[in-house]
């Protein structure tokens, strides 16, 4: 989930608060917020925390699934190597 119209996600907003960030640091660390969403955000997270901490504990696990998935698909990059190195030494 994005936040306003920027491209900032919400889980980076929430964190940068959560790391002690003042709303002002964090549109200077992101500027393409503004300052009135960062304070709507922060102040909806205040009032539902628990509601968004399983949010942001969903993504979290929807991310370690798709890492995984990810992973499983690459080959083992030393294999390729091996192949490549294999490959020039015919050559030669």
């Amino acid at each position: 989930m994005q936040v306003g119209d920027s491209r900032v996600l919400l889980e980076l907003l929430i964190h940068a608060f959560q790391d002690g960030a003042t709303p002002e640091e964090i549109v200077q660390q992101y500027p393409t917020l503004r300052l009135p969403d960062v304070y709507s955000v922060i102040s909806y997270y205040l009032r539902h925390r628990d509601a968004v901490e399983a949010y942001l504990a969903e993504r979290e696990q929807q991310a370690v699934v798709s890492r995984e998935q990810i992973e499983g698909r690459q080959r083992d990059i030393s294999d390729i190597r091996n192949r490549l190195l294999a490959r020039r030494e015919k050559r030669s």
